[in-house]
């Protein structure tokens, strides 16, 4: 069975990195340029999985994160952090959120593959 993640990240470019790279891997991705929309995407429909950039506008992905820890059908949701943000008190934070994995951008493709082999439910 195909696994879908969803990636989430305001730059396109990085969007479209992870995007290529997981599809590569025979994942099914879907995107959010922030973390509202990718809520607005967590409408019943199987995630298997979420990516979510820290900095973004409208939603950064710390609030994404302990909002999709209050709903019911995803609050079990791996979410891993891709992110310029390397400092431990913000790794402390989104720990802190709920996030269930952290790694730091750029990344490589190998790395992005097996997080994700090892956290899609």
């Amino acid at each position: 069975m195909i696994k879908t993640i969803l990636v989430i990240d305001d730059s396109k470019s990085s969007r479209l990195a992870a995007k290529l790279v997981l599809q590569k891997a025979r994942f099914n991705v879907i995107e959010a340029e922030d973390g509202r929309a990718a809520l607005a995407l967590l409408d019943g429909r199987e995630v298997n999985m979420a990516i979510c950039d820290v900095n973004m506008p409208v939603m950064g992905g710390i609030e994404f994160v302990k909002a999709v820890k209050s709903l019911r059908l995803y609050k079990f949701l791996p979410i891993l952090m891709l992110t310029t943000e390397s400092q431990e008190a913000a790794k402390l934070k989104g720990k802190e959120a709920g996030a269930t994995a952290w790694m730091v951008k750029p990344f490589k493709p190998e790395q992005l593959v097996s997080a994700a082999n090892k956290l899609c439910t």
